[in-house]
């Protein structure tokens, strides 16, 4: 008899009846193998591999540059590395707007090449059709409403959305559309905190928030800004967990320390 101990995987039913236990969500974007592989085992419930691996990876201003090629090879990279938390994918700005045909081949394809559980995509009521789509070939769908970095261009600018009343209305009205259309979660991100908490009242499916209070169902954050590796970035919602640019520096020029002062290797690291 195997005294080995089944590994228990997070699913989108596990969210579900986490948020009707008032259990809260915990999600991190990762982008390779190796920090997805260190994120499953310190117990994060879900991964979410972001379209900010423009930013984060690739460099670019915007997430509207990254390709389904790339997010697909970053989604391939990070299931590898996992074996018991939710992956979501995200889709890359082009691959679903204005086509649902198209929208439901790219979501097919990004679950077939990558092996992800699910895919995540932005904007409310002009989307609808594109989720119901996936979710009917059994693709399951987070939503992302609030401030959604692939229409920047629309928006101008980064800064919370939904503080008028009429973008206020339209969010709720788009949070119950996307619930009604299937997806099993919705990301909050940089709304008001009271308009995060009416929300997810409202919602049978949980809500996971970026810079939306603390009612939300979970959180996610990039684990770039988390960790300290990216020190430009600096909003209010962000809680910077360890500061990896002054560690991995020092660690950086005590190697080349030794290395310039034949110090390393030493005769006990040779042969």
């Amino acid at each position: 008899m195997s005294i080995h101990k089944e590994v228990k995987k997070i699913t989108t039913h596990t969210l579900q009846k986490m948020k009707a236990a008032g259990e809260k969500i915990s999600m991190i974007t990762a982008y390779d193998f190796s920090f997805a592989q260190i994120f499953d085992a310190a117990g994060i419930d879900v991964i979410l591999v972001g379209d900010s691996a423009s930013n984060v990876m690739a460099g670019n201003e915007t997430t509207l540059p990254i390709t389904m090629e790339q997010m697909i090879y970053h989604a391939q990279s990070v299931v590898r590395g996992i074996n018991r938390c939710l992956v979501v994918v995200d889709m890359p700005f082009g691959s679903y707007q204005g086509n649902s045909k198209e929208a439901l081949n790219n979501a097919i394809r990004i679950m077939k090449e990558t092996g992800g559980h699910s895919v995540k995509l932005e904007g409310g009521e002009q989307e609808v059709e594109s989720i119901k789509r996936i979710v009917n070939s059994g693709v399951p769908v987070m939503g992302h409403l609030g401030l959604t970095p692939q229409s920047i261009y629309k928006f101008g600018t980064y800064t919370v959305r939904a503080i008028e009343e009429i973008e206020a209305q339209q969010l709720k009205k788009d949070a119950l559309l996307l619930q009604e259309a299937g997806c099993f979660a919705i990301v909050l991100e940089k709304i008001p905190a009271s308009l995060a908490a009416e929300v997810s009242a409202s919602l049978q499916i949980p809500t996971i928030g970026i810079g939306a209070g603390n009612k939300c169902d979970g959180q996610v954050l990039v684990m770039h800004d988390m960790l300290g590796i990216n020190t430009e970035f600096k909003p209010r919602f962000l809680r910077q967990y360890l500061n990896m640019h002054e560690q991995i520096t020092g660690a950086l020029q005590h190697y080349i320390k030794d290395v310039k002062s034949m110090d390393f290797p030493n005769e006990l690291e040779q042969y």
